[in-house]
């Protein structure tokens, strides 16, 4: 997240949505790496959900974020939900559930990325401390039910809450019950938007699986891996999961546009105030589809950002590439995901491998792949081997493109070491869903509450 776009010039034509993207694309000098990560707030004592009011609950919390860091206050209907760096180098938000999230300054390295988590965690700990409060980097709330997890004062979700149990049986669980961590990345041209955006949706299963931390829910097994992945694949399928026509030689900006103009629109803002769109599309609301409805029925630049962020696919174009494939995890998978992924794209000769691993990928595969990696993680089945196989590679790859950029901190480390915790994956073949639920099953007796001592930050 990043400081909200309040440009609202009227939007005249097609072109100006194109337009909107193509104004992302820069010099490979100025490339930057954003990182995301969310985390389940709960209660040290008793390991229980923290709710918005009270001395000790998230608007406490977040109001001693903002007078630590003196971060300008995002307000919603009066409700404190978000800060903002003032020249947006960074964002604190809150997801529906609570889940509180970071979403970094567009930085230069991935030693840079680890030394703003650690900050970020460092500060946190000592504003949360006080309040008894901890947080779990895990891809989905292990104990919970949906009915005792809080809902947070923001008008996006209350639209979204209404509007979810129409397009599917997991809406609420993905806003209020999963966790996520991504990497927001550049591109210099369409051509390149296009080579990272096919390269990156071809693999993302690879990282589903490499990254597959939410095997609890209700507090017991849910017979997955990431849960947090198979809810996605029953949300919204209008606007989530691997969108067909990027397959396509000569796809670019325009045909992203055409499709998110056919997306169900969320919301309008207006004065400040959320209006419900739900019942048309973007394309109907440039055709006056609001008029007399609202008073300035007009689409903007604004209305069309924020449309681009109600869109969910499996990675995002926006005037970067998001990648969403993760479950929420530790601090070294926050590193090594954005790892991972600059390894793959940043370097020319990465990107050339990773593009002929994928080239003859088609869409029927890789939609196969994202159906079953929820359950099967890194055995899951591709042509003749396996997504473990598959990752292995990957990795490969990633690493020798993190040589080839050679960003070194001032220890003398490169980003190579960032990948260590996912060659450990592949040498034992096993995620953090399985070795989670291997305790589970044996030191744990069952129980998933040792789940809020060794996955908390």
């Amino acid at each position: 997240m990043a400081l909200d776009i309040t440009d609202e010039s009227e939007i005249h034509n097609l072109d100006s949505l194109v337009g909107y993207l193509q104004e992302g694309c820069k010099a490979k000098n100025d490339w930057c790496i954003g990182t995301e990560h969310e985390k389940f707030p709960f209660y040290i004592n008793g390991f229980r959900p923290v709710p918005y009011e009270g001395a000790k609950g998230i608007r406490a919390l977040l109001e001693g974020m903002q007078q630590a860091l003196g971060w300008k206050v995002i307000l919603d209907e009066g409700n404190i939900v978000g800060l903002v760096e003032s020249t947006g180098q960074g964002a604190i938000s809150l997801e529906p559930g609570g889940q509180f999230e970071l979403s970094g300054a567009p930085l230069k390295t991935v030693g840079h990325t680890y030394c703003e988590l650690m900050e970020h965690l460092t500060l946190l700990k000592k504003i949360s401390g006080p309040l008894g409060i901890g947080f779990l980097g895990i891809g989905a709330s292990p104990k919970w039910t949906l009915a005792e997890t809080p809902q947070m004062p923001k008008s996006r979700y209350q639209i979204m809450t209404k509007y979810m149990p129409k397009v599917g049986h997991n809406g609420l669980d993905m806003m209020y019950r999963t966790a996520t961590i991504q990497v927001n990345l550049d591109f210099s041209s369409e051509t390149d938007m296009r080579r990272k955006m096919q390269v990156s949706m071809k693999l993302q299963s690879i990282a589903t699986a490499l990254f597959a931390s939410s095997p609890f829910v209700e507090g017991r097994p849910n017979n997955l891996l990431s849960w947090r992945s198979h809810v996605w694949c029953n949300t919204d399928n209008q606007r989530t999961g691997i969108l067909p026509f990027i397959f396509s030689e000569r796809f670019g900006f325009a045909d992203y546009v055409e499709w998110a103009l056919d997306v169900p629109m969320y919301f309008i803002i207006r004065d400040g105030h959320y209006h419900d769109c739900t019942h048309i599309t973007f394309r109907q609301f440039m055709n006056g589809a609001l008029k007399g409805q609202i008073v300035d029925s007009t689409p903007n630049i604004r209305d069309w950002v924020d449309h681009l962020s109600t869109l969910f696919p499996e990675v995002r174009l926006k005037r970067f590439l998001e990648m969403r494939g993760a479950d929420s995890g530790s601090w070294q998978h926050i590193c090594a995901l954005s790892a991972f992924w600059v390894g793959l794209l940043y370097d020319s000769e990465a990107l050339n491998e990773a593009e002929a691993l994928t080239k003859d990928w088609c869409f029927e595969e890789v939609l196969d792949m994202r159906r079953r990696v929820p359950k099967e993680g890194l055995q899951t089945p591709f042509r003749q081997t396996m997504i473990l196989e598959l990752a292995r590679q990957a990795i490969a790859i990633s690493r020798k493109g993190l040589r080839n950029r050679k960003q070194y901190d001032t220890c003398g480390y490169d980003e190579e070491s960032f990948l260590n915790p996912l060659e450990e994956i592949i040498a034992v073949g096993q995620t953090d869903a399985d070795r989670l639920l291997s305790k589970y099953h044996s030191i744990w007796g069952g129980s998933v509450e040792p789940v809020f001592l060794e996955c908390a930050y």
